[in-house]
């Protein structure tokens, strides 16, 4: 189930306690889940309660037990708790074939997983970006305007206060040519995180274009840069590396895969049905958690002009799919069974998400590290 099949699941819920009178409320339009916060548990979680429970004349607490006992009825929906003041955690249940399914839309979709199709009616203005001459944000408009694109939008145009130095074409691969002077005022977005010092500008180039370009991106706007070779070591405490290393393995994978003469294929992780061995489809639910809430975190990260959330989002998949890589190819004389393709495509399409997340980025995905 996606987040947006479970944000339509949650609606029906509360649609279904108004029409048999256990709440008085005006049925939202849209419900948001996401990922749960602190002291929240499970795959997804949901404030609905809490906005409803004013309007209701009843406590949100007792609003999110309503909404529970229709929720845990749906199909797709293995528990839900009520944590907090009344915040709705909801664990999915791996319905047959339903990890499958998202991995088969992965792979599919390839890099441009989560991307809404050019055409979509989005593009008929031209969508204004501007920003200071400052190397961070220049590389970070770069990267929104990538992300609308992505989101569908035809007509991304870019202006600059001034013209940036040509170094930064060179070293960054800033698109030097989408820039154009105009009025920022004419813009939509007129992008401005905290500026790097013009004085540690030549740091940020000398840590090359992926390096740089992640120092620039990975902190949120409001945050300031940290400069160091920190960004250069290939170790666990590097997010950046963590995240090129869990693209190759994957890489690697297919490779190996190959030469032991089988594909990836997607279906149940488990040597059994899923429902009798949940063990598998258990250990890889951030996993897929993560793959599913992919298209979301791309609209989000473009809507609010925030790269930063994707290369979070990025380190989330990469940490998640690492742990399973060493079950994907069978040990010994073990031979490659139907749960073994379907690992393998698992681990491809997190891999496929690494790759499509870092090119927005404007960061190279190698098959080798």
């Amino acid at each position: 189930m996606t987040p947006v099949e479970l944000s339509r699941t949650v609606l029906h819920a509360v649609r279904r306690a108004v029409d048999v009178g256990e709440l008085r409320v005006s049925v939202p339009e849209r419900v948001v889940v996401g990922p749960p916060g602190p002291g929240g548990r499970g795959d997804y979680a949901t404030n609905v309660a809490l906005k409803l429970a004013r309007t209701a004349g009843q406590p949100a607490q007792h609003v999110a037990q309503v909404l529970r006992r229709h929720l845990v009825a749906c199909d797709g929906i293995d528990d839900v708790s009520v944590t907090g003041p009344g915040f709705l955690n909801i664990s999915l249940r791996d319905s047959a074939g339903g990890s499958g399914r998202l991995v088969a839309d992965v792979l599919r979709g390839g890099p441009s997983y989560g991307h809404v199709e050019q055409g979509s009616g989005r593009g008929v203005q031209p969508h204004r970006l501007h920003c200071p001459c400052d190397v961070r944000a220049v590389v970070v408009t770069d990267v929104v305007a990538r992300l609308l694109q992505a989101q569908g939008y035809d007509d991304v145009r870019v202006s600059c206060d001034s013209p940036p130095p040509p170094e930064w074409a060179s070293l960054l691969g800033v698109r030097v040519e989408a820039f154009e002077r105009c009025n920022a005022s004419k813009a939509q977005a007129d992008i401005r995180p905290v500026p790097v010092p013009a004085s540690r500008c030549l740091e940020i180039l000398a840590l090359g274009r992926d390096a740089g370009r992640w120092a620039l991106l990975h902190p949120a706007g409001h945050d300031r840069v940290r400069i160091s070779d920190e960004h250069l070591v290939q170790r666990e405490s590097n997010p950046l590396f963590r995240v090129r290393y869990a693209h190759a393995r994957t890489r690697a994978l297919r490779r190996n895969a190959a030469d032991l003469g089988f594909r990836p294929e997607p279906g149940p992780l488990s040597p059994t049905d899923s429902a009798a061995d949940p063990t598998d489809t258990t250990a890889a639910r951030p996993l897929l958690t993560a793959l599913a809430d992919h298209p979301r975190v791309l609209a989000q990260a473009a809507a609010h002009r925030a790269p930063d959330r994707l290369a979070r989002h990025l380190v989330t998949v990469a940490d998640a799919v690492l742990p399973l890589l060493p079950a994907v190819l069978p040990l010994g004389e073990e031979k490659p069974s139907a749960a073994h393709r379907a690992r393998l495509a698992l681990a491809e399409a997190a891999g496929t998400v690494l790759a499509g997340g870092l090119s927005l980025l404007g960061i190279d995905a190698p098959d080798h590290l």
